[in-house]
């Protein structure tokens, strides 16, 4: 027994008399373990199967607004809420906790473009096509007040979007150029341009609170500072960015949303190429947002899907997806890591659980240790065939199925002319491009 460890277990008699001390010999040596990894491919084989069958992530539907939900915004203090403007102009508080609607304000009159929270959590911000940025509070009004507005500021052009500062009383707004407002000023503190086409998209980043950027309808994506008066750089794409996301734990990594099905992850400092390519969609991406921890974002899509990519990851871990489910318009990640909200065309706003099949509640000691034991399993064998297969196969509709083969052979069919272009060409007149580099028109500083 010179190799063996001795384990000591403790064993409580009924009375506290006496304890009874166990020494159970344990060796570790592989040669004494011939099927350990025989039996370990097994379990977590198993545990994989299991994974699929458990993954329900569908949790409740948020139902009562009147239109299609445009779009929605996070209580930056309270997990439990979550705010939702509406294509009426309707404006809803919802309580997750209870999945009940806890307040409705008609906000504007026509589309809800754009919503944010003010960083303390007391008011929020809205704006709609009546060319109008609102300023609420967060709270009810008391028994008998009425439900206006703390300030109102009236455009001159429709704002399609708006993001608030990080931790000072300044927000951004968008239209024909980016405003930069003082809350307590009815004019911009500063208005930035570059271009002469409608910006969609505004985004303060969370890390570096003076950076913000930009998608305009001209194909550009443009990064600004606040503390200089003109644009800092600009990357134009092949086709319109709808909007981005800056990542919440690295400053100079922020992510787009393109029309061409495609989800681009930049780095700031070196936009020549964007550092992945994430192509899973099969119809223009309309919406994105970071899980908390920066290691993963969700997609919201015109083909009626919600996709969850890893950061560095080219395919989606996985997709959601509803027979009553329209075209997804907007969705977001919770602060808590857990939940994912997506609003959609059919007036529904949808709660799903970020890992399909997590178990909610308390868990006992021993079943965090088997979860975390199976998860560990699942990480050593994932790239076996059996066990890759099973862990990446996903249900789709038809429709999405279908268009996913479509373009699979179309694809293949682009890049068989572009080899036998160069084959029947002098030897160097056609150059190589990288797939990240082909989706770039140009870099402007």
């Amino acid at each position: 027994l010179n190799s063996a460890y001795l384990e000591v277990h403790y064993i409580p008699c009924v009375s506290n008399v006496c304890v009874a001390l166990i020494a159970v010999p344990r060796n570790y040596d592989p040669v004494l373990h011939p099927f350990e990894v025989p039996r370990e491919y097994t379990r977590a084989l198993n545990a994989t199967k299991l994974e699929r069958v458990f993954a329900k992530p569908f949790l409740s539907s948020l139902d009562g607004h009147r239109d299609g939900v445009n779009c929605m915004a996070k209580h930056p203090k309270s997990l439990s809420t979550v705010l939702s403007g509406a294509c009426d102009g309707e404006v809803k508080i919802w309580n997750l906790t209870k999945r009940q609607c806890i307040r409705t304000i008609q906000a504007h009159e026509g589309f809800v473009r754009g919503m944010c929270a003010r960083f303390c959590g007391t008011s929020f911000f809205t704006v709609g096509d009546d060319k109008t940025v609102k300023q609420w509070k967060m709270e009810s009004p008391e028994y008998g007040e009425e439900e206006e507005p703390i300030h109102t500021i009236l455009g001159k052009t429709v704002y399609t979007g708006i993001d608030h500062h990080w931790k000072e009383a300044v927000f951004a707004t968008c239209g024909h150029q980016v405003d930069i407002w003082d809350e307590q000023r009815t004019s911009p503190m500063c208005s930035l341009t570059w271009g002469f086409d409608s910006i969609s998209s505004v985004k303060f980043n969370p890390i570096e609170t003076y950076l913000l950027g930009s998608c305009a309808s001209d194909r550009n994506i443009v990064l600004y500072d606040m503390r200089k008066s003109t644009p800092l750089k600009k990357v134009i794409l092949n086709m319109r960015t709808n909007t981005l996301c800056w990542n919440p734990m690295e400053a100079f990594i922020f992510t787009a949303a393109n029309e061409d099905y495609n989800l681009y992850t930049f780095d700031m400092r070196f936009l020549e190429s964007p550092v992945m390519v994430h192509m899973d969609h099969v119809s223009a991406v309309l919406d994105v947002d970071y899980s908390p921890t920066g290691k993963e974002f969700v997609s919201a899509s015109f083909d009626k899907s919600v996709r969850i990519f890893p950061v560095d990851k080219g395919r989606s871990r996985e997709v959601y997806h509803t027979k009553r489910m329209q075209h997804v318009i907007t969705v977001k990640w919770t602060s808590d890591n857990k939940y994912i909200l997506c609003g959609s065309d059919e007036m529904n706003i949808r709660l799903w659980k970020a890992n399909a099949s997590e178990k909610l509640g308390v868990l006992a000691p021993r079943e965090k240790a088997a979860m975390n034991y199976n998860q560990k399993l699942k990480e050593k064998f994932q790239y076996h065939p059996k066990i890759r297969r099973i862990a990446q196969h996903r249900h789709l509709p038809k429709s999405i199925f279908s268009q996913i083969k479509e373009q699979r052979i179309m694809r293949e069919a682009r890049r068989r002319k572009e080899l036998n272009r160069r084959k029947h060409s002098k030897p160097g007149s056609i150059p190589f491009v990288s797939e990240r580099k082909k989706h770039i028109v140009a870099v402007v500083k």
